[in-house]
């Protein structure tokens, strides 16, 4: 039985396959930290899950709900957005996902044809390309011309009269950098002016730290918002990975077009994961928990990046979001000795049993990405072992 092209030709996720090899390696009783995984480290916060439990016991999750989602969730989130933004958006723009990873294949499914091309600024997340690709457009990629930030001339490089949509992630996973509101405003007119989809991943947006504010494309003009279809959901911000709840809001035509493809593929979110996100986002007890959370992680990105700069062969930027860190080992492989970052990463894992992913995965060799979604001591641990691993293999 053959497979499909379009399946045959996807990639698995690196960043799964890194962080499912490290759970195998634990399950067989090794020692393994797992920087690998793009998971916050804290629990669901109690109040979120006893909404869900008491949605279930009053049989508010019994039957189906609507393809797009439940109308309180839907208003709940327009009027967040709206509150924080400054927008208009009402709840016929807005539609609730499995997950906002299933919210952006959604989108490219909605918009792209074969043929069109989308541009993605460098390094990118995995799942990016390989969803534009089960749309059957191409890739664009667009390389920083320094550091870790693309600029407008560098997005130009790669446009082409075929180029239909921008996909913007900021902040950024995997590098945590973060647009300002000049760089950002210069994209997104760059897109307007040449009528391009800007598919904007807002995801860590709440995740911003050491003064940094946060700029969303909903923060510009009103001729930006009309180019734009906007992703989010609660995995990250609220600790909710495994309720899979995520939403896009759009366009009202491609709102309309979303609810009719999420109609065919999917029907509804899970109630009961509905329930439990609009508690997270109306009870007053959720800006506290978010906040908690953010400065947790601003503690350790300001206690690791001297230790990873403290790696021979190693640097890294200080980034201002999200829970990740791209640092540049390139200096690190040659002096071990290993021929690609591939290899070196394989033996940090198999050796040193500290489990990071190669940056290759992300469009960037020469550079890994180490998730700091874990608790200091375990973050200590992680990289001292990585400086015994490093001076082991130095030449």
């Amino acid at each position: 039985m053959e497979l499909s092209e379009r399946i045959a030709n996807i990639q698995p996720s690196a960043t799964l396959a890194f962080s499912n090899r490290a759970k195998e390696m634990t399950a067989q009783g090794i020692d393994v930290l797992n920087l690998a995984v793009g998971q916050p480290d804290f629990k669901t916060p109690d109040y979120i899950g006893y909404a869900a439990i008491k949605a279930i016991e009053d049989h508010q999750v019994d039957g189906y709900t609507a393809a797009t989602g439940i109308t309180p969730l839907k208003k709940a989130i327009v009027d967040h957005v709206n509150a924080r933004h400054g927008t208009d958006f009402a709840d016929r723009d807005i539609v609730i996902t499995n997950g906002a990873k299933f919210a952006l294949y959604a989108v490219v499914q909605a918009l792209l044809n074969p043929g069109d091309e989308v541009v993605i600024p460098l390094p990118y997340w995995v799942s990016y390309g390989e969803q534009v690709k089960l749309a059957g457009a191409k890739l664009a990629l667009a390389r920083p011309s320094k550091g870790l930030k693309v600029t407008v001339a560098d997005l130009e490089r790669v446009r082409t009269e075929r180029t239909k949509m921008l996909v913007l992630n900021n902040p950024n996973n995997p590098s945590g950098e973060v647009f300002t509101k000049e760089e950002l405003t210069a994209i997104a007119n760059w897109a307007v002016e040449h009528d391009l989809i800007i598919l904007a991943d807002d995801i860590y947006g709440d995740l911003v730290y050491n003064g940094t504010k946060f700029t969303s494309v909903l923060d510009l003009s009103e001729e930006v918002i009309a180019h734009t279809v906007l992703v989010n959901g609660f995995s990250k911000s609220y600790a909710m990975t495994g309720w899979r709840v995520g939403y896009a809001l759009a366009p009202r035509k491609v709102a309309k077009a979303l609810g009719a493809y999420l109609s065919q593929v999917s029907s509804n979110i899970a109630a009961v994961s509905q329930y439990a996100a609009l508690a997270a986002l109306t009870d007053p007890r959720g800006e506290e928990t978010v906040e908690e959370m953010r400065q947790t992680y601003e503690e350790r990105l300001n206690t690791i990046v001297p230790l990873i700069n403290d790696l021979p062969g190693v640097h890294v930027e200080k980034a201002a979001g999200a829970f990740y860190l791209f640092p540049d080992v390139s200096e690190a492989v040659k002096l071990t000795g290993f021929k690609t970052t591939d290899e070196f990463v394989n033996g940090v894992l198999e050796e040193a049993h500290v489990s990071i992913v190669p940056g290759k995965a992300f469009g960037m060799d020469g550079h890994v990405r180490l998730s700091y979604a874990a608790d200091l001591a375990t973050l200590k641990k992680a990289l001292q072992r990585i400086k015994d691993f490093i001076e082991q293999y130095q030449q």
